[in-house]
């Protein structure tokens, strides 16, 4: 189990415009590329063929958009307070997503997350939406922007 910090739910709501973690760096190697090409069946060669991407604008393998995304989690995990009082918290989906820059494979890339708002819809649920943005180390541009929601729920 995580050892990250936690905040009650009103800390989330008094932060809103304000950041609140930044992950470490996860290195894309071509290897974890290759695995998420295998898990989705995207054998794109812009991801898997390092001789024939090498030929594109890119001037080598990239990692997949959605591998990006999917790494949101991991970079949650560690940068982001758990809310007091949570027992379960689960994703309920993007506002907005924008691949803005490749990533390439053997690059490191980081989340900064942002709390947009904590809202209590119902009873014993919290509604979070936080902006996240992937920057690549050393890339100058983001590599991702997006409003990310999830559910948090209260234990009775």
């Amino acid at each position: 189990m995580s050892q990250r910090a936690s905040l009650p739910a009103a800390g989330f709501k008094a932060m809103a415009g304000q950041e609140i973690g930044l992950s470490g760096w996860i290195e894309v190697t071509q290897e974890r590329i290759n695995a998420f090409a295998d898990t989705t069946e995207d054998w794109q060669f812009i991801h898997v063929d390092p001789e024939r991407a090498a030929a594109t604008p890119f001037g080598g393998t990239i990692a997949h958009g959605f591998l990006t995304l999917s790494l949101l989690s991991a970079m949650a995990m560690e940068a982001v307070p758990r809310v007091e009082g949570v027992w379960m918290g689960v994703n309920y989906g993007f506002d907005k997503i924008r691949f803005l820059a490749p990533v390439p494979a053997g690059s490191r890339i980081r989340g900064r997350f942002t709390v947009i708002s904590a809202e209590e819809l119902k009873p014993g649920e919290l509604t979070m939406k936080y902006k996240v943005e992937v920057e690549i180390d050393g890339g100058g541009r983001l590599a991702l922007m997006a409003e990310w929601i999830s559910r948090q729920y209260f234990k009775a």
